[in-house]
């Protein structure tokens, strides 16, 4: 196998000059980050503090996987005219047979070659790219990471001085080097079969990998040809979000039809045809048991909007496999109608979905590595005995809710407030800027005062979010470096930049950096309730980091930051 590396790839797709000094982040880490940014000391895994510490200028990025996907596109179409067998192992990495396409090119050596000038025109030398070749994908991609051609028979060499920690499986590798399994040559010289009855699927998968092997054998099942689901698109559809809908009902019909044989989609098929004539086809690897890449985001998508298959749990495995293929699906989508090089498909008339590749479904070993533990479980018997002792509403579940202030975006709620779902009702007083009583939908004036209808919660404080919120702003003193306190005017716009802060008389603390100020004029339409307020955020030579707010004419300090 030959696997195609582009290294930082979130950060190429996001388009950011390659000697800036950028990373992208995502749950409060850094996913990955410039070379400018690598030379500073920031690296992937570093929490935001501490990336932002070691490189005051970094700019940071969210990450989003679905532009990642898009800008990938034009690798993979530069990378298909040397090779019809291409398939996406994730947005950045892609892998074929080098077997055909080394001998039509004149070897490995030189399909590698013609490979890295094919990437490097396609992404315009705004990255680059790194070629492995090894017996197996999982060894040709740890090649790729350090640009080497394995001899066929020399994965297991090759492999054996790498660390645990390469398989991918942080809980896995953490327990495995406590028992002193630290190199992936220390597994693979242990019989499989123990490691599969010590570790179940997860010890299987790790002696395969160890080995050379592919984490699947070569003998997986051919998929049926009845596992095809296809869908007209009347209209034609031009856009992602109206494919997406499509792409769930079959992505949920798929799923439940390998349900009902026992199998699980290792690899799958994403097909289409637009109303130019066009067929477009590309393959997607997953494993079958990861879970999506953003859970928590809201599903879009009523599952029984469509009669497809509303009786797959989001929350069970079959639910998180139908939302692992609508993620693929909705990615590759994106890339088709936005990402393409050269022209634009058209619109979309057909979708359908296909197995390439099948495997027996063994599920997970449940309660090992995640999901829901025994930990859990006891928490939860723990919870319903003190509910029994004390009454259901001396038990308080914490959920996070909409609101423009921090204070208003989580909430505590005993179990008669939740519905039966498990997801806590709207509250009326903060569920949308929409909702009626509240004005007109969306109309709350930001920033400058234009409106944001578009944005679920305009005048929200931006991410990251607070690590503690007070319940009472703590009272504080924000001066410029004449001493004068520091003011907004109706624009928005600080009168004097900020210089030092004390927070209830006490010591005063130079500010090093502040972000801001966001200016929020909230239900103006309402005289009763009407708020005007600006919020500052600041970091002091101590290290301390908070969120200001100036009201009334007055600043206080309304949350602190880990």
């Amino acid at each position: 196998m030959l696997v195609v590396w582009c290294p930082d790839w979130p950060v190429v797709a996001a388009a950011a000059p390659p000697d800036s000094l950028t990373a992208v982040v995502h749950a409060n880490r850094v996913v990955a980050c410039s070379a400018a940014a690598r030379a500073e000391g920031v690296r992937p895994g570093l929490r935001r503090r501490e990336a932002q510490g070691r490189c005051p200028e970094l700019e940071l990025l969210d990450h989003d996987p679905a532009r990642d996907a898009r800008a990938f596109e034009p690798v993979l179409v530069a990378v298909e005219r040397l090779t019809p067998w291409v398939e996406v192992l994730q947005p950045g990495e892609c892998a074929f047979p080098a077997r055909g396409a080394a001998r039509y090119h004149g070897g490995e050596p030189a399909l590698a070659v013609t490979v890295t000038a094919a990437v490097h025109a396609a992404v315009e030398g705004r990255g680059g790219c790194q070629v492995g070749i090894a017996d197996g994908t999982f060894a040709a991609g740890l090649a790729a990471r350090h640009q080497a051609i394995v001899p066929p028979g020399g994965s297991r060499a090759f492999l054996a001085p790498l660390p645990v920690a390469t398989l991918g499986r942080p809980d896995l590798a953490d327990l495995l080097v406590r028992l002193g399994l630290r190199t992936l040559g220390d597994l693979a010289v242990l019989p499989g079969a123990a490691l599969a009855t010590r570790f179940g699927p997860e010890g299987a998968r790790a002696a395969r990998l160890a080995s050379g092997l592919d984490e699947h054998p070569r003998g997986a099942r051919r998929p049926p040809p009845d596992l095809r689901v296809t869908a007209e698109l009347d209209p034609p559809a031009d856009r992602v979000d109206v494919a997406a809908f499509t792409a769930k009902t079959l992505a949920d019909e798929l799923v439940a039809r390998l349900d009902r044989l026992g199998l699980a989609c290792t690899r799958l098929r994403i097909e289409a045809e637009t109303d130019q004539g066009e067929t477009l086809s590309r393959v997607w690897r997953h494993d079958p048991t990861t879970p999506p890449t953003r859970p928590s985001s809201p599903d879009p998508i009523p599952r029984a909007a469509f009669g497809g298959s509303p009786s797959l749990d989001p929350a069970g495995p079959s639910g998180r496999m139908a939302a692992v293929m609508t993620e693929r699906v909705r990615w590759q989508l994106d890339g088709w109608l936005t990402g393409r090089t050269g022209h634009l498909p058209g619109t979309l008339t057909r979708l359908a979905l296909s197995p390439d590749e099948v495997v027996p479904d063994r599920g997970r070993q449940p309660g090992f590595w995640g999901e829901e533990t025994e930990a859990e479980q006891r928490a939860a018997r723990a919870l319903a005995r003190i509910q029994g002792l004390l009454g259901p509403e001396a038990v308080h579940t914490a959920r996070l809710r909409g609101g423009r202030d921090p204070a208003d975006r989580a909430a505590t709620l005993t179990p008669s407030d939740l519905p039966s779902s498990g997801v806590p009702a709207p509250d009326p007083a903060t569920s949308s800027p929409g909702v009626p009583g509240h004005g007109p939908p969306g109309a709350s004036r930001v920033g400058s005062g234009s409106l944001r209808g578009a944005v679920p919660w305009p005048g929200q404080v931006p991410a990251p979010a607070p690590a503690i919120v007070y319940a009472e702003p703590l009272p504080a003193e924000v001066v410029d470096a004449t001493g004068a306190t520091v003011a907004v005017d109706g624009r928005g716009l600080l009168g004097s930049l900020p210089s030092r802060l004390r927070i209830q008389g006490r010591a005063w603390s130079p500010i090093t950096a502040w972000a801001g100020p966001w200016l929020v004029d909230e239900r103006w339409w309402d005289p009763a309730a009407h708020r005007r307020l600006v919020r500052l955020q600041a970091t002091t030579d101590q290290g301390g980091a908070y969120l200001l707010q100036l009201t009334g004419g007055r600043w206080w300090v309304e949350a602190i930051y880990d």
